[in-house]
């Protein structure tokens, strides 16, 4: 499979796993600590779209020509604060009105987001010299856990 094909597919299974969440529950959960996790969720990925900056997210994993490594912000810790937001943002939904179709849902997110997180990294350490050493001062995904 070419990288742009690759891609797209990820990117169709993260987008056709958050809809099938999102819009099988409600959105805002009962449990108000549910309802925290998918804020800060939320609050993640804002900060991480600022520190990038609005006008350089991209959902596809290729790197786009003229891009820099981003390190500050929540990047300071985390290679991938946006699809940490996404998984946080998503397992509040879940937890909010759990189910087996919702609990499958969200293991085939993390699966893709897992596999376009490998295959991001191995297009930006082909881009960036330095990121290499970036990721042996950061996690992946989780502070501390991985």
């Amino acid at each position: 499979m070419r990288g742009s094909q690759r891609s797209y597919l990820l990117v169709g299974v993260q987008f056709a796993c958050l809809a099938a969440i999102v819009f099988s529950g409600p959105l805002i959960p009962r449990n108000p600590l549910w309802t925290l996790l998918s804020l800060l969720g939320v609050l993640l990925g804002v900060w991480a779209v600022l520190a990038v900056g609005p006008a350089e997210v991209s959902v596809l994993p290729e790197v786009r020509s003229g891009a820099r490594l981003v390190t500050r912000g929540p990047y300071r810790v985390v290679r991938h604060p946006m699809y940490s937001a996404l998984l946080l943002f998503s397992l509040g939904l879940v937890l909010g009105a759990p189910s087996v179709w919702r609990w499958l849902l969200w293991i085939v997110l993390l699966g893709d987001l897992l596999l376009k997180l490998r295959y991001e990294e191995q297009l930006l350490a082909r881009r960036f010299a330095d990121y290499p050493a970036y990721q042996k001062r950061t996690w992946r995904l989780v502070p501390f856990v991985f």
